[in-house]
């Protein structure tokens, strides 16, 4: 009993002890993420619309998703054979130095949505969903996963989206929708809720989100 006591613990020490080396390193990711620059800025703050922020995303989420993008299983164009040659570690490191940048908020806009024409009213719009989802047609609120405040829940691998592109997130929702962005639960949780959001509901709430902090 003793014996079986003792490596249970041995391996308990084991799991966390490997876990801690799994942990990504954001000084040593800082020079992996070189080849990154060019469409998600030097901190992880795009300047362009259509390459996400990935700045304070969250070390959990980005780790996931490249390691998708490095097997497969969710296809990047411009990202194809990019992480061919990093190991493991070099993803999660990666993944570190991003989620210790800074977001910098887009900010929402001041958009005409189908049937709204005036700013306040499609911002508040937005906001509705993204807080209370669409009790009639089966959306959830966002904030469930992403947080009130948009700053996700890394433990979990909810990513944070203050303050991200809103055409980005408008693409991403509409590639949800139709079932054209997969890879892993989080695909799978997300192509459930966009099943049911209209194209107004997508646009006001990627314009609403774009202004969270």
């Amino acid at each position: 009993m003793k014996k079986s006591f003792l490596s249970i613990i041995c391996l308990l020490l084991t799991l966390t002890a490997n876990q801690s080396l799994a942990a990504g390193d954001a000084a040593a990711g800082e020079s992996k993420v070189a080849m990154c620059t060019a469409c998600h800025g030097n901190d992880g703050n795009s300047m362009v619309a259509a390459f996400p922020k990935l700045a304070g995303l969250g070390e959990k989420y980005i780790t996931a998703q490249l390691r998708q993008v490095k097997s497969g299983e969710r296809v990047i164009v411009e990202m194809t054979g990019m992480l061919d040659a990093s190991s493991d570690q070099d993803l999660q490191d990666m993944a570190a130095y991003y989620d210790s940048q800074t977001r910098q908020i887009s900010g929402a806009k001041d958009i005409s949505l189908v049937g709204i024409s005036d700013p306040d009213e499609a911002l508040y719009f937005g906001e509705k969903v993204y807080r209370g989802g669409n009790m009639k047609t089966g959306v959830a609120a966002c904030t469930g996963c992403h947080s009130p405040s948009g700053n996700g829940n890394n433990p979990a691998g909810y990513p944070a989206l203050g303050g991200q592109h809103a055409d980005y997130i408008e693409k991403q929702l509409l590639a949800y929708r139709r079932g054209e962005r997969a890879g892993g639960e989080n695909a799978k949780i997300m192509q459930g809720v966009a099943a049911n959001l209209s194209d107004k509901e997508i646009k006001a709430v990627a314009n609403y989100i774009s202004g969270l902090n």
